[in-house]
């Protein structure tokens, strides 16, 4: 399989004060290939936050470097990224950032009019595809404050796949929502990479990273282990049998 992201000898440092620096990353090395669905765990402040926005462009690194697709994105300008991100990549966060002045469907089709990537009529077709499939065309016209945790959640990952990204990154994606609305989450999700998209994905939670290819550990700005795990099958997989193998492995680690 080909490589689509690759972070070589990143670092990540912030400054205390005019003097001196703390470092968050420290020399993280990871490769993802296309079509997997890698989840990244460890304990608050380990790291994993800033791991998915330096590698994704949204934050800039201290020293090292990132390939996207082979080309070398970490010392690209601004304006740059920020097209690569737009138009490469969707985003999935816990708290879903949605426009309080939009309608669900307008949020879902917002990057596309940015991008200017389609005409209108075809970006709300698109839009309403995604609705269908995820289950919330019912809601299109509703703005945001009629609609679920899990519904909103919904919205947010429409809108980051209107622009057919070649990766999507989650943080805490399912963080806010309650056990049942995750796993209608993390059910789309997988239906998403089984047709071919790359996810990274940060969680908290060992029933989330159960449903992922590869499992990351991080520990106080270093990648400290990892666990490989077969694709995950909605029909065969037992959900809490991998489960309990993760939760074993984190044990292990001292997690």
């Amino acid at each position: 399989m080909n490589l689509i992201i690759e972070a070589r000898s990143l670092n990540k440092n912030v400054a205390l004060g005019s003097d001196r620096e703390f470092p968050i990353l420290k020399d993280i090395n990871l490769a993802i290939e296309e079509g997997e669905f890698v989840s990244v765990m460890g304990p608050s402040g380990s790291g994993k936050s800033t791991l998915l926005y330096n590698i994704s462009g949204m934050d800039r690194m201290t020293s090292g470097s990132v390939t996207f697709r082979g080309s070398e994105i970490s010392s690209l300008k601004e304006e740059e990224l920020a097209q690569i991100r737009l138009n490469h990549m969707g985003f999935i966060f816990q708290d879903m950032n949605l426009l309080k002045n939009l309608s669900l469907i307008d949020n879902v089709m917002f990057p596309a009019i940015v991008s200017k990537s389609a005409d209108k009529d075809k970006v709300h077709r698109k839009a309403k595809e995604l609705m269908k499939m995820t289950g919330i065309e019912k809601l299109a016209d509703n703005d945001i404050t009629q609609g679920s945790g899990g519904q909103l959640q919904r919205v947010a990952i429409c809108r980051a796949l209107i622009n057919e990204p070649d990766i999507i990154f989650g943080d805490e994606p399912t963080g806010a929502l309650d056990s049942k609305a995750t796993a209608e989450i993390m059910s789309i999700l997988t239906e998403i990479n089984k047709q071919g998209t790359t996810i990274l994905l940060v969680t908290h939670d060992a029933k989330v990273a159960a449903k992922t290819d590869r499992v990351l550990l991080m520990a106080d700005g270093k990648l400290v282990g990892e666990k490989k795990m077969s694709k995950y099958n909605t029909q065969y997989d037992d959900s809490k049998r991998r489960e309990e193998s993760i939760m074993r492995w984190l044990m292990e680690k001292g997690f």
